[in-house]
């Protein structure tokens, strides 16, 4: 009867599916976690049994109760893990991994091979470019970097031998967003696939798979993990894709831990509305403080009226409740000369994490702490400084992931480093 009723998504984020088949338990209001890496067998026809039930196309994960061998194959947690966020993301399967650029690398992995070429957004996360710029290279697979805001450029660099289109929106560090429809109509008219790192927005905010794109990819580490306890990442896709992220994972050996996925699953997914509702608070205010700064050139954050894309962002970013959902990350730019600015942002950045209690130093994102870092020298610097300035990375960029402290307080916190640099 439950099963057949109609939940709302936040729900159905706190108690996952009303039966599951990658579990047996009845009686427990929380799973219990894993602890063995290796599963009893009750006779060798069960083991070859599970081993022939494992990635194979002709058998649905979500239907059949599965036979459990060896922890970096599966395991119940994770099972359990992946049902949740293939229904968050409204896909058709997930297959989790043991971080965020594991999940990327099997993301790209199924779909490139020798001799096969990739467009990304000239803007990306420092070890995506790093990824590849340094290893699929090496693999023999070409990649070429367009500005996709521009959807003329991607007209242009996509090749006969295409086989991918890769972006983040919004973009890592800047905040730009990618018309993910306009990308799709491209794609789809050339056969080429559409892989999005949803990670800043997560599927509280938008939802990529329902706007076309072929695969999504999360890092579980950020917002939805929420308090920067445990490392994974998610490729959510069709199921005919499945099979292949499956064997990756057991190949390349990149299984996320039994324990990180009960942590999400158990703590980090059910809150994610939650939290999600009170840091875009934080943020908009921190953001329109900022906007009104002296000493500070530019301020991007979707929820603001002087955001440049603004039409754009409401449109894509769109909560479970259909409500205008402009995130929880800031990017702010210092003014002055290059040199000046890069100058600022370090001593910034310093005083911060010498005196501030609301605002911590650190490179992560998306946790109930706020944590504000310097992407040219820190999370990019993978990017040569011309890459940087291709993507907009400038100098004196500054990075700010908003958790749910009192906004006033991290405002005071800015404002005393703001005086240092005056």
């Amino acid at each position: 009867m439950s099963e057949q009723r109609h939940y709302r998504d936040r729900s159905v984020l706190i108690h996952g599916k009303f039966r599951s088949e990658k579990w047996d338990f009845a009686d427990h209001i929380l799973p219990p976690i894993t602890t063995s890496v290796a599963f009893r067998l009750e006779s060798a026809e069960r083991g070859a049994e599970g081993f022939r039930q494992f990635a194979n196309p002709a058998i649905d994960r979500d239907k059949a109760h599965p036979i459990q061998i060896y922890e970096r194959l599966d395991d119940p947690n994770q099972g359990l893990l992946e049902e949740t966020l293939a229904y968050a993301e409204k896909g058709e399967a997930a297959v989790c991994f043991a971080t965020g650029m594991a999940a990327i690398s099997a993301a790209l992995g199924v779909h490139l091979r020798s001799g096969d070429h990739i467009v990304l957004h000239h803007t990306m996360y420092g070890c995506t470019y790093s990824l590849v710029s340094n290893w699929l290279t090496r693999f023999g697979v070409s990649h070429t970097l367009a500005d996709l805001t521009d959807l003329s450029q991607l007209e242009r660099a996509i090749g006969t031998n295409t086989k991918a289109i890769y972006f983040e929106t919004p973009t890592n560090p800047t905040m730009e967003l990618i018309d993910i429809e306009g990308v799709v109509g491209i794609a789809k008219a050339k056969g080429v696939s559409t892989i999005v790192d949803n990670t800043f927005a997560t599927p509280f905010a938008q939802r990529p798979l329902t706007m076309g794109v072929d695969v999504v990819v999360n890092s579980l580490t950020k917002h939805l993990g929420g308090f920067g306890a445990d490392m994974g990442g998610v490729v959510v896709c069709k199921k005919s894709l499945e099979p292949d992220l499956l064997m990756f994972r057991k190949d390349f050996g990149g299984s996320i831990s039994p324990k990180a996925a009960w942590q999400i699953l158990v703590f980090g997914v059910p809150t994610l509305a939650l939290r999600l509702e009170k840091q875009q608070q934080v943020a908009l205010a921190v953001a329109s403080y900022l906007e009104g700064r002296k000493g500070v050139a530019t301020v991007k954050y979707p929820g603001l009226e002087s955001y440049p894309q603004k039409d754009l962002a409401r449109k894509q970013l769109v909560d479970i409740d259909g409500r205008f959902a402009p995130g929880s990350m800031i990017y702010f730019e210092l003014s002055g000369s290059l040199e000046e600015a890069y100058d600022k942002s370090l001593r910034f950045i310093d005083y911060v994490a010498a005196n501030a209690l609301t605002v911590t130093l650190a490179v992560s994102l998306g946790q109930i702490r706020t944590l504000i870092e310097h992407p040219a020298s820190m999370t990019h610097s993978a990017l040569p400084p011309e890459r940087q300035a291709e993507g907009g990375i400038h100098p004196g960029g500054i990075r700010l992931s908003l958790g749910i402290e009192d906004p006033l307080d991290i405002i005071e916190d800015l404002e005393e480093a703001f005086c240092t640099i005056d």
